[in-house]
């Protein structure tokens, strides 16, 4: 009997030890944790103070994703004996200039993905890859600083595909205007002033005009994760059809080294691109602005990235 109320005594002291112990080590983790976050802060602040200083600031993220898969007598589907192959890529690049007075800013999106299939009970199908996605933007934006948020500034965009159909339609947005600056890495460009020139062989559909242009760009890397924002808008004075707005953004998030996990999505609306769709595309001649759906224009990739 002694023999057992021993053991239970010892038994109890060893669960209030480790209860002990576990507590301990939980508050001293807590505490380990808010010295990271308050050194992490000063790390941050300093950051801010290097972005803020004059000189050229260059970078670039991307995202590199893709899948290969093969197929043989798999008679659940359609088509029981191929090869299928997807390979996205994306980049942001930036290189921007801060001096005292005034400001440069350059801006490169790309967003390109193949996808193949192979029937390898069809001799003549296309077992190539052929382009999905094909996303092309350049910018760039000069201000002569009024103040220390706000800046006369001059717009140059240009938009387009590389993989099909280069520069039918292509975009060019020039125009003057002020920029807002308001935090480190936001940048506001509010252009009255802008003429969107529209490039296209179809110049039935497609119509340049004068408008509004607005333009809100989120660049930022803070520890591994780097992340943009762009959202690009052209409010034609002329007529509402022939006004569009794009939104992209991407991330990474470094796991070793420079290589990590990536992810870019983007939105669209184009009234014009959609007619255009409909009429050239589908072969409805009787399609008119008036007539068709202008859906949400999108796209996602997601794979590893690779940063520089």
């Amino acid at each position: 009997m002694k023999k057992a109320v021993l053991a239970l005594l010892a038994l109890g002291g060893m669960l209030c030890a480790h209860a002990q112990t576990e507590d301990e080590l939980k508050t001293q983790l807590a505490e380990k944790k808010d010295s990271i976050a308050a050194i992490q802060g000063r790390v941050d602040a300093i950051q801010a103070q290097i972005d803020a200083l004059p000189g050229w600031k260059i970078g670039a993220f991307g995202t590199i994703g893709g899948t290969i898969s093969q197929f043989n007598n798999w008679f659940a589907q359609g088509t029981p004996n191929n090869n299928a192959g997807n390979i996205g890529i994306t980049g942001n690049a930036f290189a921007n200039l801060q001096q005292e007075k005034f400001f440069w800013r350059n801006a490169l999106t790309t967003n390109l993905t193949w996808v193949k299939i192979d029937d390898k009970d069809d001799p003549n199908d296309d077992d190539s890859f052929q382009p999905t996605t094909d996303v092309f933007n350049l910018s760039s934006l000069y201000g002569r600083k009024l103040s220390e948020k706000w800046a006369v500034s001059g717009l140059m965009e240009y938009r387009t595909t590389l993989l099909n159909n280069f520069n039918d339609p292509g975009y060019l947005d020039l125009g003057v205007g002020v920029t807002w600056t308001p935090i480190t890495n936001l940048v506001v460009v509010i252009h009255p002033l802008n003429y969107n020139f529209v490039f296209a062989e179809d110049d039935t559909i497609f119509n340049s005009s004068a408008g509004a242009k607005i333009l809100a760009d989120y660049t930022r890397q803070i520890g591994a994760i780097s992340f943009k924002s762009n959202v690009s808008i052209f409010a034609s004075y002329e007529d509402s059809d022939l006004s569009n707005w794009t939104w992209t953004n991407g991330f990474a998030y470094t796991l070793w080294k420079a290589i990590g996990v990536g992810f870019d999505f983007g939105l669209r609306s184009n009234k014009q691109e959609a007619l255009n769709y409909e009429v050239n595309t589908l072969g409805n001649t009787t399609a008119t602005f008036d007539t068709i759906d202008n859906e949400l224009q999108t796209f996602w990739t997601l794979g590893l990235s690779y940063a520089f």
